[in-house]
This record gives C-alpha cells, sequence and structure tokens, in this order.
C-alpha cells in the first residue's frame, strides 16, 4: 500500500480540532486516513465534523470506523434498541448532538446516517489493526466481538498482544494526559480532545503524530 495511514482519535463534534489536525496532516490521495469514530457527542457541531469527513472522502482514502456514541445516534434515528435509555444518551453527550442537529432524528440528514452506516468495526494492514474501543486477543480479527471492538475499555480488561502479531491502533478509552498509551503492541490515541486534551493524528508507521486543543490551537 502506498502513501501514509494516519489514524485519527476521537474527535466529539469539535470541528476546530480536526480542521487544524487535518491542515497539519496535509492528507494527499495515495493517504489512507482512518477514523476511529466518535464523530459525534459532547461537542458542539456533530454535522460539521461528519460533513468534513464527507469531503476528506475526496482528498484520500477514508476510512471511517464506528464508535459507540455514533452507534447510539444511528440507534435513535433507526428507533432501534439501543444500550441505554434515551434520557441516559442525553447525559451521555447526546444533548450536544440534538442541538447541533436542531433535533434528532429529524434533523439529521440522509447523507449523515448514510456515512454512519457504513462505518467498519475494524480495519487492518498487513502491520496494524484499528478499532474504536478494544479487542480479543486470542479471537482472528474477522471473529472479533461487535461489543468488544466498540464499548469495551482496556481499564477494564487490557488485552494483550494480538495473535497476529499486528499493532492495535485504539481510541474510546481517554488518555486525560493528552498523551498517546504506547504499550509497543497497543497505541490508544484517544487524548480527551472533549476534555482538557487533544485531538491525536498518528502516522502509524513513522511514529509522527500531530496534535491540536478542541478550539484548533495547534499544539505538536
Amino acid at each position: 500500500m502506498s502513501g501514509r495511514i494516519i489514524a485519527i482519535g476521537d474527535i466529539h463534534g469539535w470541528l476546530p480540532a480536526l480542521e487544524t489536525v487535518l491542515a497539519a496532516v496535509a492528507p494527499q490521495p495515495e493517504d489512507t486516513i482512518v477514523t476511529l469514530g466518535d464523530y459525534v457527542d459532547r461537542g458542539p457541531n456533530s454535522p460539521g465534523v461528519i460533513d468534513r469527513l464527507l469531503a476528506l472522502e475526496k482528498q484520500c482514502r477514508l476510512v471511517p470506523l464506528l464508535g459507540n456514541h455514533d452507534e447510539l445516534l444511528l440507534k435513535f434515528c433507526d428507533g432501534q434498541p439501543a444500550p441505554m435509555t434515551w434520557e441516559d444518551w442525553l447525559a451521555f453527550g447526546g444533548q450536544a448532538t440534538v442541538d447541533s442537529y436542531g433535533g434528532v432524528p429529524g434533523g439529521v440528514p440522509p447523507a449523515h446516517l448514510d456515512f454512519l452506516r457504513r462505518c467498519l468495526l475494524i480495519y487492518e494492514t498487513e502491520t496494524h489493526f484499528f478499532a474504536h474501543a478494544s479487542y480479543r486477543e486470542d479471537l482472528p480479527l474477522d471473529q472479533q466481538p461487535p461489543e468488544v471492538l466498540v464499548w469495551d475499555r482496556i481499564r477494564w480488561r487490557l488485552p494483550g498482544p494480538h495473535i497476529s502479531g499486528k499493532v492495535a491502533v485504539i481510541g474510546h478509552n481517554a488518555q486525560k494526559t493528552g498523551v498517546i498509551l504506547d504499550l509497543g503492541y497497543l497505541k490508544c490515541i484517544d487524548t480527551y480532545c472533549y476534555g482538557f486534551g487533544y485531538l491525536t493524528a498518528l502516522d502509524v508507521h513513522s511514529g509522527t503524530f500531530w496534535q491540536a486543543d478542541k478550539y484548533g490551537t495547534r499544539c505538536q
């Protein structure tokens, strides 16, 4: 595969952070950008984030993964049973999404729902694999439980190196220091953008990374 492979952590509705990081990355047509999910909730501009990712698909190869917050939005829009109640979702960050769309489901454009529906649960290359939340180290990548990929937390159960020998790149597990968690076999790049940390983009082969805070100030 030619070009860089760059992973971007949890954005959570903070468009200025995404714009700044993408400007620093300067995506090229041959690059692959893997977004690790959680595009919506908590921040003020979930629609803007998804619009920017739709535009990014025209600049490079974008591989979007599904986060647990994205799954919740989809469930409520589709009228399907969700892992939590509507009221709990609002308190979990969903109120910001409802406000930014001017209502859910009525304000969510079909193109945004289509984008979320085609998000992957897992993506792999020859050397790495990418998931939103976590993984089972003892199961092949094509047999990973969806609830682990989307909802599990490494503080509940820290997985070991995967049997494939590939390096895991995940989000979801906020590193509130703003520092990437690097265990060698596992890298977590959710560096708490929605709080007092940063949005992180990581070139998985070179190790180069770029960070910006939620207001769009470049930090690295």
